[in-house]
C-alpha cells in the first residue's frame, strides 16, 4: 500500500498530467485551425503562445495567491481554469475565442508549474524528495503522451480538433474532486502560525521532526520577506539560469509541433502523427527512469549527462534538416535521442531543484519566477519556430544548431556552478546557501 506522502503527491501532480495535456495538445490542430482562420506563420505562432503568454502571466501572480491563501486552496482554482479552458476550446468558432480560452488554460498551466512542486516538496520527506517532486514531471510527460495519443486517435474525425481540446475536460473534473483528499502544506501551516495543524500532518507523514526544522526555518527568516532584497541572490541565479536552459533546449518547440517538424522530415500527415506518439513514449519512460535515481545519484548527474546527450542529438537533427531530404527516417532516432536525455534530465529536475532552494518565507516567491523564466522563454521560442523554418528552407538547421549551442552552455553552468541538494532537508540547503 501507498504511504501517506505518496498517495498525497499522486493526487497533487494530477495538476502536472494536464499541465502536460494542455501544453501539447495543440500539436495535433495547429495546423487545422492555420487552414480554418487562414493565419499566416506569425498569427499562427502567435495563437500557439497565446497559451504561453498565459502560463507566463499566472506564473507570475499565483505566488501572492499560494502564499495568502494556501497552496491547496489554489490548486482547486488551478483545477477549475484547466475545466474552463477545455470547454471553451472545444466549442468556441471565432478565433478571439479560441485564443482567449487557450490563454485561460495558460494561466492554469504557470500556476500549476509553480504550485504543483512547490506543495510536493513541502510534504514530502527528505530522502524521498526528489522522487515524490518528480512525480509532478512524471505527470506532464504522462499528458504529453496522452495528449498525442488523443490526437492520434481523433485526427481523422470530423472537427478533429474540438475533440482534441476538449477530451482535458474529463481529467480536469478528476484532479478538481480529488483534491478534497489532500491536506494543506504543513510548511505553508507553519508560516501562519497554525502548529497543532501542521504537527498532525507531518506525523502522518512520518516526518514529525520536520516540524521543528520548520519552526526554526520560519523564526529565523521572519513570514513576510521580499525575494529580491539581496539575501537571495544566489537561488534566484540557479533558479533563472536552469529555468532558461530548460527551454533554450527546443523541447517546446518540438512538443508543440512535432507533426510538423515530422512532415519536414518528410513523414506524410498520418506518419507525423504517429511519430509523435514516440517522442511522447520516449518522454515518460526516460522521465520514469529519472525518478527512480534522482534521489541516488543526484540533480547535477542526471543534468551533466542529459546535457552532453542533447548536445549530440541536436547537432545530428540540425544536419539532418541541411540535408536535401529532409534527414528523413533518420530524425524520428534523433529526436527521441534528443527527449530521452531531455526527459532524464531537464524535465525530471527543473521542478524539484527550484522548489527546494528557496526557503519557506519565499519559497512561493522563488517558484514563481523560476516558473515566469522558464515560460517567457518557452513562449519566445514557440512562437519564432513557425517564423524560422518557415523563413528558410534550411531554417531547421538553425534552430536545431542554435538549441544544441545553448545545451553546450548549459553543460559549463551545471558542471562548474549549479550546487547539489540530493538527500538534504529544505532547511539544510537553506543554510548551505548561506540563506539561513
Amino acid at each position: 500500500m501507498m504511504n501517506y506522502p505518496t498517495r498525497i503527491a499522486l493526487i497533487a501532480a494530477l495538476g502536472g498530467f494536464l499541465f502536460g495535456f494542455e501544453t501539447s495538445v495543440i500539436s495535433g490542430a495547429e495546423q487545422i485551425i492555420q487552414q480554418l482562420w487562414g493565419l499566416d506563420s506569425f498569427w499562427l505562432g502567435f495563437t500557439v503562445t497565446s497559451s504561453l503568454i498565459g502560463t507566463v502571466l499566472g506564473a507570475l501572480i499565483i505566488g501572492g495567491p499560494a502564499q495568502k491563501y494556501g497552496r491547496r486552496k489554489v490548486l482547486f482554482a488551478i483545477a477549475v481554469f484547466y475545466f474552463f479552458s477545455a470547454l471553451g476550446c472545444a466549442l468556441t468558432d471565432q478565433w478571439a475565442g479560441f485564443v482567449f480560452f487557450r490563454f485561460l488554460g495558460g494561466i492554469a498551466v504557470g500556476a500549476s508549474s509553480v504550485v504543483g512542486p512547490m506543495y510536493i516538496s513541502e510534504i514530502a520527506p527528505s530522502s524521498s524528495r526528489g522522487r515524490l517532486a518528480g512525480m509532478f514531471q512524471l505527470n506532464i510527460v504522462a499528458g504529453i503522451l496522452v495528449a498525442y495519443l488523443t490526437n492520434y486517435l481523433l485526427a481523422g474525425l470530423d472537427h478533429s480538433w474540438r475533440y482534441m481540446l476538449g477530451i482535458m475536460a474529463v481529467p480536469a473534473l478528476i484532479f478538481y474532486l480529488l483534491l478534497w483528499f489532500i491536506p494543506e502544506s504543513p510548511r505553508w501551516l507553519v508560516g501562519k502560525g497554525r502548529i497543532d495543524e501542521a504537527r498532525k500532518i507531518f506525523r502522518k507523514s512520518g516526518d514529525e521532526e520536520a516540524l521543528e526544522r520548520a519552526i526554526l526555518a520560519n523564526a529565523a527568516s521572519g513570514t513576510r520577506e521580499s525575494l529580491f532584497n539581496g539575501k537571495y541572490n544566489k537561488p534566484i541565479f540557479y533558479a533563472v539560469l536552469l529555468a532558461m536552459f530548460n527551454q533554450l533546449s527546443g523541447i517546446n518547440a518540438i512538443l508543440y509541433y512535432a507533426p510538423r517538424i515530422f512532415e519536414m522530415a518528410g513523414f506524410n500527415r498520418s506518419d507525423a502523427f504517429q511519430q509523435s506518439v514516440y517522442i511522447g513514449l520516449a518522454n515518460f519512460l526516460f522521465t520514469l527512469l529519472a525518478m527512480t535515481v534522482i534521489d541516488r545519484f543526484g540533480r547535477k548527474k542526471l543534468l551533466l549527462t542529459g546535457a552532453a546527450g542533447m548536445v549530440v542529438f541536436l547537432i545530428l537533427t540540425a544536419l539532418a534538416f541541411n540535408s536535401p531530404d529532409g534527414g528523413g527516417a533518420y530524425v524520428i532516432f534523433y529526436l527521441v535521442g534528443f527527449i530521452a536525455f531531455f526527459a532524464f534530465s531537464q524535465g525530471a529536475v527543473i521542478w524539484v531543484f527550484i522548489s527546494e532552494i528557496f526557503p519557506n518565507s519565499v519559497r512561493s516567491q522563488g517558484g514563481s519566477l523560476g516558473s515566469f523564466t522558464h515560460w517567457i522563454m518557452a513562449a519566445v521560442i514557440s512562437w519564432v519556430f513557425p517564423v524560422i523554418v518557415e523563413a528558410s528552407p534550411v531554417g531547421g538547421f538553425y534552430a536545431f544548431l542554435f538549441y544544441a549551442a545553448m545545451m553546450l552552455a548549459s553543460f559549463i553552468f551545471i558542471w562548474r556552478v549549479m550546487p547539489e541538494t540530493k538527500g538534504k532537508s529544505l532547511e539544510q540547503i537553506q543554510k548551505e546557501l548561506g540563506i539561513d
